[in-house]
Parts: C-alpha cells; sequence; structure tokens
C-alpha cells in the first residue's frame, strides 16, 4: 500500500508559531526556479505559489509564516502501515584535502561517469518502476549489473581519464560518495566543489552494520565518526569493510556559482532539485512518498538530545539510504561542526507535506478525509 496524506490544522505542527520560517525562504525561492522551468513535469503545481512567491523579496518570520498559511494546507504523512514517526538521520558537505595529480600523498581517485555505464529506463513498459532506473554494461548481446566497488577498486572498470582529483584518505573519499557532495582543498591552490553525477546500481549496504555484526564496534558508537576511528585503527582491513558496501558514487565537478546570485548567497552543494542546498532548512527524502521541492514541517530532536528541533525544510534532495515515507536526511551544511552533528544523528522523527491549496495531491496519497 502507497503511504498516506491526512489533512490538519497548523496548530497540529509543534514549533510551527515559533520557526524562523523566512530562513528557509531562501532555500523556497530557489527551489521555485526549478519547479517551474518550461521543461518541469511538476510545473502545473507549482506555477501559482511560486508566481505569489515573487511579490516577495525578504519577508520576516511572521509575513513567510503567513504567507505559508494563505498558500498551503499541512497534511500528515503517514507510512503504509500507519506509523507517523519515522528515522531522521543527518549529512553535510566535507572538505578533504587533494591534487590534480596522482601522489603517494594523494593515491585515492575521485572518479566521473564511465562510457560504459548505463542507465534503463522502464517506466513506460512498467509504471511501477516510476522513480526507479536500472544501472548496467553490456556484455556481448547482455545487459549485465555494472561493476561492483570491489571491481572498481580492483581496476576492472573502464575508468581512464575519468579521473576528476586525488584525495589522501580513502575513508574520507567513502564518506564522501555517501554524503553525495564535497569540496576539494587542492594542493595547488584553491578550492573545488564536487557533486554527485551518477551511482553503478548496486545497492547501499551499511558499514556500520557489518562492524557490529562482527563485534568490531559496538551500536552505540557506530556513527560516522566512530567508523573513521576504527578505520585510522585498522587501516589493513579498511578495504575488505569498504568493498562490503557494492555502492560506488561518481561525480562531478561543480562550476561556482554567479556572483551576487541567490544560488551563491545559499553556497551549498546541489541536491537532486538542481539547486543549492540550505544548510539546516533542507532534506533529501525518498521521492516515492514525498514530492521532490515540496515544503515539509520537520519535527524532530537535536543529535543524541531530547531538545525539539522542529523547522520548515525544503526536500530537494535524495539518498540511497533514504528510503520510506517518514524518512528524512537533514543537511547540516559545511566543515567540521557541521559533520559531527550529521554524524551523531539518529533521531525519531515526524513530517507534514505542505501543499498548494488549489493544487492535485499527489499520486500516491490517499482520499482526502
Amino acid at each position: 500500500m502507497p503511504p498516506s496524506y491526512r489533512a490538519v490544522d497548523w496548530s497540529a505542527l509543534p514549533g510551527w508559531s515559533d520557526d524562523r520560517v523566512s530562513d528557509a525562504w531562501p532555500a523556497f525561492r530557489v527551489g521555485c526556479a526549478a519547479l517551474t522551468a518550461p521543461a518541469a513535469p511538476t510545473r502545473d503545481v507549482w506555477t501559482a505559489p511560486c508566481t505569489a512567491a515573487g511579490a516577495l523579496t525578504t519577508p520576516d518570520a511572521a509575513t513567510a509564516r503567513a504567507w505559508f498559511e494563505n498558500h498551503f494546507i499541512p497534511y500528515t504523512i503517514v507510512a503504509a502501515d500507519g506509523r507517523e514517526t519515522g528515522l531522521v538521520t543527518g549529512y553535510y558537505e566535507p572538505l578533504l584535502a587533494g591534487s590534480r595529480t596522482r601522489s603517494a600523498q594523494f593515491p585515492v581517485a575521485l572518479y566521473a561517469p564511465p562510457d560504459d555505464l548505463l542507465t534503463i529506463d522502464l517506466t513506460g513498459l512498467y509504471p511501477d518502476l516510476k522513480d526507479r532506473r536500472l544501472r548496467g554494461r553490456v556484455e556481448g548481446r547482455r545487459v549485465i549489473p555494472y561493476w561492483s566497488r570491489a571491481d572498481i577498486d580492483a581496476g576492472r572498470a573502464p575508468l581512464d581519464g575519468k579521473t576528476l582529483v586525488y584525495v589522501d584518505d580513502p575513508i574520507e573519499a567513502f564518506f564522501l560518495q555517501i554524503q553525495g557532495s564535497g569540496r576539494v582543498e587542492l594542493a595547488e591552490g584553491g578550492v573545488i566543489r564536487v557533486g554527485y553525477a551518477d551511482q553503478n546500481g548496486h545497492p547501499f549496504r551499511s558499514v556500520a552494520r557489518v562492524l557490529i555484526d562482527r563485534g568490531e564496534i559496538s551500536a552505540d558508537r557506530a556513527s560516522m565518526q566512530g567508523i573513521k576511528a576504527w578505520a585510522r585503527a585498522n587501516p589493513s582491513k579498511l578495504p575488505a569493510l569498504l568493498e562490503e558496501n557494492p555502492s560506488y558514487v561518481f561525480f562531478r565537478e561543480v562550476a561556482p556559482f554567479p556572483p551576487g546570485s541567490l544560488e551563491a548567497a545559499i553556497d551549498g552543494p546541489i541536491g537532486t532539485l538542481g539547486v543549492p542546498l540550505a544548510t539546516g532548512r533542507t532534506i533529501a527524502v525518498d521521492t516515492r512518498s514525498v514530492p521532490l521541492g515540496a515544503p515539509i514541517f520537520l519535527a524532530t530532536t537535536w543529535p543524541l538530545a531530547t531538545t525539539p528541533l522542529n523547522r520548515l525544510v525544503l526536500a530537494q534532495d535524495t539518498g540511497g539510504a533514504i528510503r520510506g515515507a517518514v524518512r528524512a536526511d537533514f543537511f547540516w551544511g559545511f566543515g567540521v561542526e557541521a559533520g559531527r552533528e550529521a554524524g551523531r544523528m539518529r533521531q525519531d522523527g515526524r513530517m507534514w507535506l505542505l501543499w498548494p491549496i488549489d493544487a492535485p495531491m499527489p499520486a500516491t496519497t490517499a482520499p482526502k478525509p
């Protein structure tokens, strides 16, 4: 069964009246540009609210809150099994040390997508596979799964000429693939930004779970920081551990945003919607249940705490491990402190979809009560 949305009053959103809704306004506005683009499939849904938003440039919190209340209806997101509470994790944009030239100091390559990587879209034949894209490669007259992480690390994939940059640490490169984007400070000078370009099609497997099951690390230490500490202490075991996750991410180099633009002001990595992610105001979701680009009110708690973290966010990204209706990955921003919070975050949370008043509801929605 698909998830359902249940219409509620704004008073049902915990902390809605206290949130600095205006902090999410830049993320909403930049998202509108993608949602209303001429070729966007969601253009009919978003044209009216996004046009109305154009009359406001920098609203204060009260004005932005009133605007959303006048143009949207909040809906509780309910999983197919009736649950209204799900998992909220965190991610961030890391900074890695790297070089354009391979050396003993910088031995780990970040690759662009290989030429033989196929993306197969079967939606026309099988509508149930909507939002699913298969990856593979041709062998003779057959399409077979693409190379796994172990195969790629062993040099079996044709990646000559596909290196973007070399970095200094395999565990940092691994977590960069999990985060999906990051910055690399070059030994030659300057900083570049890399973003998600494609994936090899293999399912994501948690190396934290592998370590826990093997008794190598306790569940309470299985955070990103705990896994990195294990890697530093066990360098000889690290390659085999990383190969337990067959999923592999390819990157692209992201050009700087035009000076003075809204994108430059947000200055975040590019998410699945194609716009920069705003620190603390964007999340990754499962688009089989949550429409990409939609405003979401998220009610969760700060990492390792019971202090409420209730705020308006935008569903502008996705992730291989983000599966389920009530499931979100909260973007903490750039740098060490953001990484610390993201690595510790594994909290319960609830989510409300804010949907334009006059728009037809998403196809996965149950009839409105």
